[in-house]
Parts: structure tokens; sequence; C-alpha cells
């Protein structure tokens, strides 16, 4: 549907929205006119903006993470878009080793096979024909949400181009010698058999332990030396005892040695004041270098014997001795067991502690001796570190830099070796004689003795390691493409703060090493979307929310089916019950959009409420109503939107045009400053509560049979300039429901392209007037409105019988003011007014509300709109509610362990409701006092 034919099926709009018609038929039509591409062209003159997204994984599907990430995005390139710059987002996913693997090894077990019996190669294959078949569903799933990626320009991790850049890096790296190949202390996973990135391992806190505490024999036979672990079985790896220097208690113990129980091993005694916490268990520590990362850096200080007692899946190998080849728990009551049968076992106790597990299986996992493929990661930290102190990279929120510094001051080597099937191969090879040869193509003989017996490494690389190239290689490096040179460095990067470390740090250490200049300019890092009561979403709970749910609508029954295919406990169904028994109702894209861009993009909690979908489901209706009585009043006349604000003499409309250029201003700083709440809240509360509630209502005695020509025709030169700049600077946020209405706004010949989306953002002054003379006048005319008003409200006197007011005011000006838009007040509040010469101090007959507003003084008189006893009996009445729920709401809030406990959003949120509470007390205290 093009703009001549929206023209042609009429201006008028139907009367209810439904986003389930509008929405796919936009998005298929921007699509295919190719609105959303960039132009790829080195001589086109326009400013580039760019942004990568952060590559969701192929196994994946829509969550609200991806949909808060994705919707801030989207604002960002639709805003630069409409302010003429060549913008391009790069779409794309991830090849995600382990979860792909995971997802089609399950797969093979529902048939009855496993890799092992298909072989690698045909292990391979079919995990390629379910990523032709399967993956990629998320990037589907984000057009739903709006998401106007570049789609001719999408990637995935494992495609040849940025295969061969993966290739080049590894290589390039090897040469430089930043890649090597050492037997270092590792992450383990012995159900998924691979080494772990951190990111990979998530550590479980408060798991209810134990701490065991068993003697080890002093070598010469004078005593013993009781140390404490919560792993005994480690204890067959052990090659020493640890205390303080400066512990008096064991001072006698320096340079002795311990005799181990079960295997012929004598172990040294070693000082360590950086190991040894002297006030922690027994004060003696084993050490285990082969099994704990402090233990293995303990084991480097003193020259200690690595000794690894694992297998790869879990069990216990020949050097655990007469425990070799028990599974590690059951090993664990064994030799806690076999200490007691000793004598040596001196006690245990319940401890908490933490419990690293693998993010993919939740198996525990294992600290592990293994030769892997390690980057030197420290001379790519030292730059990294200096472009972001020279202010080349901005991280927002800043408080984040800190962490950025701390850790990239602290890095490790980082293990990029898996010992995965699907992943980008390691290319390196070796020969019979162990010779290495790292090429960027298979060599035909060794680099080293020229054997042509060549065997691949095994091994692929971590995913974070292709992923880290993600900015440049789906640009086309290492070739000098056009697009590398005309968008690269990228702008943006918008992510989530918990992999600023392991994606964000290396995208800037690979960035720079390799292009010489930063990946991005702006580190932009987002909050974890919660439930409302700020838990996270977990299927097991039955709190996770899907986004296609709420933006298509499901009911019960469905959201009950889908819990329960993902593994939802049987409480996650009920809390499903019991929250949502009428499912979701289709809010649509545009309200789910405006709903996560309505928290601070800097909370690292964003706790999300399906009311307050809700309420922006009510605002996207408020914006089309406001648009059909638009189009209702401009059809049939000249006015047409031509993009440029037209002359205004009427207070009214030199308001709408003041208030205008500040919400575009305030919008404008938020979309530069990455303050999208800001910029939407801006824009929300002009619609609502100045463009609907004010403007329209005000427009109406001025578009009527009865008003004056020229004050009609200005008003929809007006009316249609405000409404279509509206839509134009809500576009970013709430695409679908602009370009609807935008494309029926009544436009001037060749004023505007085919799109809103390809439109000029709006800005202050060219725009709107700001204009502060107009705004104090409204402000004294929309006060003495408003008073009488809420006069009306809480006095619940029906619309239909008019009010006659007063107003005193000791200024001419004011009166001289007032007078003239008498009428129009009259029209707004409905009744009569009378304005004379006085002031707050002069006398207030009984019975009559009194407000100040403005300088000018309101009285409303009682006598005859309000049946006195009846009013104050039932104003007594909504008092003592009041009183009562603010009673209990001061109390929960006075609780410390509440204030503890409860998530920030709930105290907020509570808080929030007292101060409401004590308001309406105070209203309803004063219309007591006026009825009296």
């Amino acid at each position: 549907m093009d703009n001549q034919e929206a023209q042609r099926t009429g201006q008028s709009l139907p009367k209810a929205y439904d986003p389930r018609h509008v929405e796919p038929r936009w998005y298929a039509w921007w699509e295919e006119q190719g609105f959303f591409e960039a132009s790829g062209k080195a001589d086109d003159p326009r400013p580039t903006y760019t942004i990568a997204i952060p590559p969701p994984n192929v196994t994946g599907s829509l969550h609200m993470g991806h949909a808060c990430r994705v919707t801030f995005e989207d604002v960002l390139i639709r805003h630069k878009r409409m302010q003429g710059y060549d913008a391009l987002w790069i779409p794309g996913t991830d090849h995600a080793g382990i979860a792909t693997q995971v997802v089609v090894e399950r797969l093979l077990r529902r048939e009855g096979r496993s890799r092992h019996e298909l072989g690698r190669e045909k292990f391979l294959e079919r995990v390629w024909q379910w990523k032709e078949e399967s993956g990629g569903t998320i990037l589907r799933q984000l057009r739903k949400l709006g998401a106007s990626c570049d789609w001719s320009r999408e990637r995935f991790t494992m495609d040849e181009g940025l295969s061969r850049a993966v290739r080049e890096a590894f290589v390039r790296l090897y040469e430089e010698g930043l890649i090597y190949r050492g037997t270092r202390l590792i992450n383990w996973c012995v159900s998924c058999h691979t080494a772990l990135s951190d990111l990979e391992v998530e550590n479980q806190e408060g798991v209810q332990g134990e701490l065991f505490d068993f003697a080890y024999p002093l070598e010469d036979g004078s005593g013993e030396v009781v140390v404490s672990t919560t792993r005994p079985e480690t204890m067959l790896g052990d090659t020493a005892v640890a205390v303080h220097p400066d512990d008096e208690r064991y001072r006698h113990l320096h340079g002795k040695f311990v005799r181990h129980p079960f295997l012929d091993r004598r172990i040294p005694v070693v000082t360590d004041a950086e190991l040894v916490d002297p006030e922690f268990g027994t004060g003696v520590v084993k050490v285990t270098p082969a099994h704990d990362p402090n233990d293995f850096a303990t084991g480097k200080r003193h020259g200690l014997e690595e000794i690894s007692i694992l297998n790869l899946d879990g069990t216990l190998n020949e050097h655990a001795g007469p425990f070799a080849g028990m599974e590690r728990f059951e090993a664990r009551k064994a030799v806690m067991a076999a200490l007691e049968e000793k004598g040596l076992a001196r006690g245990r106790k319940p401890h908490q502690m933490t419990l690293p597990r693998c993010q993919r299986c939740a198996s525990v996992v294992e600290p592990m001796i293994s030769t892997q493929w390690f980057v030197r990661a420290e001379p790519l930290a030292r730059p990294a570190i200096e472009v972001v102190e020279r202010g080349e990279i901005r991280i927002l929120p800043e408080e984040w830099t800190k962490t950025y510094f701390h850790w990239l001051r602290n890095i490790q080597d980082w293990c990029i070796s898996r010992q995965l099937w699907w992943g980008h191969a390691i290319p390196a090879w070796y020969c019979p004689e162990g010779h290495v040869t790292v090429a960027r193509r298979t060599p035909e003989r060794c680099g080293e003795c020229g054997s042509t017996s060549l065997r691949q490494d095994e091994d692929v690389l971590d995913t974070w390691f292709s992923s880290a190239l993600w900015p440049f290689s789906t640009l086309g490096w290492p070739e000098e493409t056009v697009d590398l040179s005309r968008y690269y460095p990228t702008d943006d990067m918008e992510t989530g703060y918990d992999i600023l470390f392991f994606w964000v740090a290396r995208m800037v250490m690979m960035g720079l090493h390799f292009t010489g200049q930063v990946p991005f300019r702006r580190v932009l890092l987002g909050g974890l979307v919660t439930d409302e009561r700020g838990e996270k979403m977990s299927k097991v709970k039955g709190n996770v929310i899907d986004p296609l749910d709420v933006i298509g609508g499901a009911t019960l029954e469905q959201l009950l089916e889908k819990a329960r295919r993902g593994g939802a406990a049987e409480r996650g169904v009920e809390y499903l019950r019991r929250t949502y028994p009428e499912g979701f109702q289709a809010y649509g894209a545009d309200a789910l959009r405006m709903t996560l861009l309505s928290y601070s993009p800097r909370s690292k909690r964003i706790a999300l409420s399906l009311k307050r979908v809700e309420g922006y489901r009510n605002f996207t209706n408020k914006l089309w109503n406001a648009a059909r009585y638009a189009l209702m009043k401009l059809e049939g006349t000249e006015a047409r939107a031509s993009g440029a604000p037209p002359a205004a003499t009427h207070l009214a409309n030199r308001w709408i045009l003041s208030r205008f250029a500040t919400a575009l201003a305030t919008a404008g700083r938020g979309l530069e400053d990455y303050r999208l709440d800001e910029a939407s809240g801006a824009l929300y509360h002009f619609v609502w509560d100045e463009l609907c509630d004010w403007y329209l209502e005000w427009s109406k005695p001025l578009l009527g049979d009865e008003a004056d020509p020229a004050t009609r025709t200005e008003t929809r030169a007006v009316l249609v300039h405000v409404l279509e700049g509206t839509l134009r600077a809500l576009h970013p946020m709430m695409p679908f429901v602009t370009e609807e209405i935008w494309q029926r706004v009544p436009k001037a010949d060749d004023a505007f392209p085919q799109s809103v989306m390809l439109a000029r953002y709006p800005e202050p002054e060219r725009d709107g007037r700001p204009d502060t003379e107009a705004e104090a006048m409204a402000a004294r005319l929309q006060g003495v409105v408003t008073a009488i008003r809420t006069v009306r409200a809480e006095h619940e006197i029906p619309r239909s019988r008019p009010i006659e007011a007063i107003v005193r005011s000791p200024s001419a000006e004011v009166r001289a003011m007032l007078e003239h838009h008498r009428a129009e007040a009259e029209f707004l509040f409905r009744g009569s007014l009378r304005i004379e010469e006085g002031s707050e101090d002069d006398a207030v007959p009984p019975r009559t509300a009194v407000s100040v507003v403005e300088g000018v003084t309101v009285l409303v008189p009682l006598e005859g709109l309000v049946d006195f006893d009846k009013e104050r009996e039932r104003l007594q009445r909504e008092l003592r509610k009041v009183e009562k729920e603010l009673k209990g709401l001061q109390a929960r809030l006075q609780n410390e362990a509440f204030l503890k406990k409860a998530p920030a959003a709930v105290v907020d949120k509570q808080r929030a409701q007292r101060d409401a509470l004590l308001e309406k007390q105070a209203r309803l205290q004063a219309a007591l006092q006026q009825g009296g």
C-alpha cells in the first residue's frame, strides 16, 4: 500500500485500531520497498550511522531481553535514518557452538541415535540441515517487533566470509605469538565434554554444602595438621598443604612434610599469604593445583606438581589410587568414609557455598588441567584500556567504565578451544612427530619436517572468538570492501551489561588489533528484564512473558500449553493461572515497544508490568482516536501538511506549537543521549496531556460553524501540522500505528516521501515555535479550567449540570485576556464564567470552593449543585477508606524487613501509592471544609 493508494482509500480511519491487521501489512511493504537497506555506495554524500546487532543464538527464539535490546536499537536506527543518515543495521545470528550441538544431539536421542554413531561428518551435515530448517527463527520473529534491519546483509557466524575472517584472525595472532597451545587450568563440563568460557558457567549461590575436616599426619611422626574442604575427593590430587606465614599456631610446621594417607606421596607444607585466610576453617589449606584456580596460582608460585585425578567424563583416573574408576560424587563419599576408617576425620558442619554449573546442562563444572589453545590477552587489553581512557569509546552508563577497567587490568589468558564438533575448526595440523602447522588453508605437508601425514586439530573455537570479530567481519574483513571503509567503525553497540567483559571488551581488543580503529564509538548497556516483582524470568516459575504473546495475544490455554512444553513446574502453571486468568490481549508491537522504552535504559533490572503494557495500548488507542477526530475535521478542506509550521495568532494554536517545540527538544536530547525513556516520555505526555486532553478539546469551538473563518482556517493548518509532525516524532518508537495514520494525513504535493520512516525527523524551531508569552497566558487559562473541573470531579457534579464560576484578578491585563477567551473556557468546563476585579484576600461567600492558580482566584459556589448532607457523608466515607489504606501502606513502608527484602521496583510502587493516597486525603479534607 503506497501513499497514493492510502489517500485513495480516504482519510478517515476505522473506528477501532487492530494491530493484528495493521502491523504485518506495513512491515511487508517496508521490506518489499527496500526502505531498510543502506546504500553501500562509496560516493554517497550522506553521513553514515551503523549498528551491528548483537547476534542472537541460531537456536534462540524471541524473549523479553531480545525485545528490549532490539527495540532500543530500532529506535536509534530509525531516528538516524529520518535525520538523513545512510543508516545500516546489520542483522545476523551466532552459531552458538554448545547450544546448537545440544539441540541437535537431543533430536538424535529421540531417534535413538547419537552423534558418535553418525560420525563427525554426518553429524555436521545434520546440524547444517537443522540450521536451514529451524535456525534463524528469532530473526523472523524480530520482524514482528518492527526491527528495521538491512536483511540483505544478514550474516551468520559460520558463513563462508565470516569463517574466512576467523581463520585469518587465528593465524595472524598465532604468527604474532598472541595465540599459543599450552596446559593450564580451565572450566570443564563433564556432561558436554568441553572446556567452557567463564560466561558459560553460572555460579549457583547459597547452595547448602558441607565443610569436612580431616588430618594429614606429619611425615616425622610429630603430630598432624587438620585441613578443611568442601570437596574431599580432590585431596587425592593434593601436592601441598599451606599455612599463613604469620600464623603463630603453625610456625612449627614451616619446611615440614605430611604423608598422604592413601597414596605414596610426600607433601610439603608451604607458606602463602595470598591463598590462606587464618580465620577460615582451621587456617590450613590443602593445595590441589590441577583442580582449583586459586590452588593453580599457588602451585605456580611454589613450583608444585599438578596432578589431575579426573577423566573427561567426571570419573576418577589412575592417579586416584584405590578410588580410580569411581564417579566424582561417589568418590567424595568413599574418600570421607575411608578417612573415617583411618581415624583421620575431624568433623563436618553445614556450609553455604557457590557451585559453578554449566549454562547448558546445569551439571557441576570442574576446574581441570588441560592442554588447550589460549590467546595472550594482556597485550591486547592495554590498547583497549587506552581508547576508553582517551574517550574514543564511551560506555553508558558511565559507572560501568570502572568495571571494564578492572577486568581488563586483571585479565587472564583466554582459553579459545572447545571440544565440540560444531563450530569453526581450529586451523592447526599435527604430524606424527608432534609438530604443529597453523595455516589459512589446509597444508600439504608439515611446515617443520615436511611430513605429508597430517591430522587437523579436532577442537573448534570458542563462539566468543568469532563474535569478537563481528563489527568488522560482517562488513567484509579481511577484504578491503566498500562496506568496511564506509560503515566501520560502527557507531553504537547496544547490549546487556552482563556481557561487557566477555563480548564487548573482546570486540574492542580485536577491533583495535586487526583494523587499527575502535569497533564502535559508544557502548550502550541495558539491564535484565524481570517480572514485575523483580524476579528473573524462568520457565520453571512460569513467569516468562513471551513478547509474541503480548504482541499477538494468547489464551490462558495457549499459555499453559507453552509453559508445560517448556518444563514449567506445577507452581509455575499455577502462577500463570492466577496471574493471567484471561490470557493476553493483542496489545500490538507498538504498545510493547513503548512499554520497554518507558524504563530507564540505565537500570540494571527492568521489572516489566503488563499493566504498563495495557497503559501503552490505551495510549495507542488515544493517538488513533485523536487522529480520527483531526482527519474528520480536515476532510473536505484545503488544509495540508507541508513540513513547515503555519503562522498562528490564536492563543490555542500558539500554545500547541510552543509545547510541540518543547516536546521535540526533550525527545531529541533523549535520543541523542541514549535516554530513550525521557524521549518517549516527552512525546507520550505531549500527546496525552497536551494534544489530546487540551488542544483537541480547545480546537472544537475554534473549528465550529460559528467560529471566525480566519481562526478556523488557521486552526486546521496548525492541527494538520502538529498531527503530522507528532507522527514523525513518534515513528522510531511506534512505527506501525504512525505509518498507518501518517499515510492518511493530507499532505502538500511532493512535500514528503513515500513513507513516514523516510521523512525528516522533526526538530524544535523548525517544526514548532517556542512561545513563552503564549505558554504563560495558556497556563493561566488552563489553571482556571482545571480548578473548576476539579471541583466538579470531587463533588461528583454531573457534566450535564453547568457550573457558574467566578474569577477574580487585580490585573486588568489578566482580566482582559480571560475575557477574550471566556467562551472557550466556558466550553472547556461546561458552564459560565464571571470575571471580576479582586484578589485572594477578598471575602469568600459561604459554601464556595476556592482555588488560587497563576495569581487568579477561582470561586465555585456550591449552593444548588450539591446536597451538602449527602455530600458530607460521601466524603467522610471516602476519607475513612483512604485513611485505612494509607495506614496499611505506611506501616509496610516503615517495616525494615520489607524494605530490605522487597525488590526496589515493588518498594517504589508502594511509595507512589502512598503519595497518591496522601494527595487524595488532602483533597477530601479540603472538600469537607468547603462544604461546611
